[in-house]
């Protein structure tokens, strides 16, 4: 019987969920609701690693950026619809993260955050300095977004012309999450020497999954570019990636769609303070992450969550998963 509640939950969220994502441009601009939903699919990416493998990552702007400017090169030179550009970015973005993971994957903790940084931050000297690509400080500019000769200029048409592909990069999210690999993930984040011990290679894994955390952080900053037709060098910068991470914290660490949530707060109160003419926009969501740290240590969506029979994904026993799955030959670590 809680099995059928919790299901018929799941389902009501999910349902509520779709009816605010279409409904949303009526009730905001068309602009910042098309920016929420980016952001949402970087935050996801980000608690991917961070709430289901426990890895913190500071540098994962140089996917976003990577395939932001990937998107804005195709879409201006090749001329394709804009969903084949932005998937292009992706796919950038996560070619780019096979060599960084590789390395960045060896070191654990505040290591693992200081890697994946410095990397970003090799990533976004080399966009500056590549002028004749990226236009350096100028940015890329004049991003064409069309659809099979549709002009799609207006944010309205835009926005529910993205929604998909946002809905798929979800799907995919917690596709993952509900998976054996899925499993083996939350193991390997709760304790990594049992899971080596029962034959899985811990940082492959992680490496696979921070692959695919940095192509679904491409899809987001490619639909970006698109929404805002311009990229700027700011898209690489720590503090992108720095703000995706206060945005799944607020939101709640390691509950997937609290990263959506934090990305709606977030971007509908930087929107509504610059509007208000506030200048000071980070003093009050710093101030606003602060008490929610405070106030939520779960974070909003884990503090609901925690209120009804489903809470934060436990860690499954290592006896329990699935040694049909395990890599053959040696345990390696």
């Amino acid at each position: 019987m809680r099995f059928g509640m919790k299901l018929r939950m799941k389902w009501v969220v999910g349902v509520a969920g779709l009816a605010v994502a279409l409904y949303l441009p009526f009730g905001l601009y068309p602009a910042v609701a098309v920016d929420m939903l980016c952001w949402a699919l970087f935050a996801v990416a980000i608690d991917l690693l961070l709430g289901y493998t426990g890895l913190l990552s500071f540098g994962h702007a140089a996917f976003w950026g990577t395939s932001a400017y990937v998107t804005g090169l195709i879409a201006i030179n090749a001329g394709v619809p804009f969903p084949v550009a932005v998937l292009g970015g992706a796919v950038g973005a996560a070619i780019l993260a096979v060599p960084v993971g590789y390395l960045a994957v060896k070191r654990t903790g505040i290591y693992f955050a200081m890697v994946t940084l410095a990397f970003a931050q090799m990533v976004y000297y080399v966009a500056n300095e590549w002028r004749s690509v990226t236009r350096g400080e100028n940015g890329l500019q004049g991003v064409p977004r069309t659809l099979f000769g549709l002009d799609l200029s207006d944010e309205f048409f835009f926005y529910y012309a993205a929604l998909p592909i946002v809905l798929i990069g979800l799907f995919l999210a917690w596709r993952i999450v509900h998976s054996p690999f899925g499993r083996v993930l939350v193991a390997i984040r709760d304790n990594p020497a049992r899971a080596r011990a029962l034959g899985y290679s811990v940082q492959r894994y992680k490496l696979v999954v921070f692959v695919l955390s940095a192509f679904l952080a491409g899809l987001g900053g490619g639909l970006f570019a698109m929404a805002h037709e311009f990229v700027a060098l700011d898209v690489l910068h720590w503090t992108t990636s720095g703000k995706a991470v206060i945005i799944v914290v607020l939101g709640g660490i390691g509950t997937l769609w609290g990263g959506v949530l934090g990305a709606g707060l977030i971007v509908r109160l930087e929107d509504w303070l610059g509007f208000a003419g506030f200048e000071q926009v980070g003093l009050v969501t710093g101030t606003i992450f602060v008490l929610a740290v405070l106030l939520f240590r779960r974070g909003i969506w884990g503090t609901l969550a925690a209120l009804r029979p489903v809470s934060r994904p436990s860690s499954p026993d290592p006896q329990t998963i699935d040694t049909s799955r395990r890599p053959s030959g040696t345990m390696v670590g």
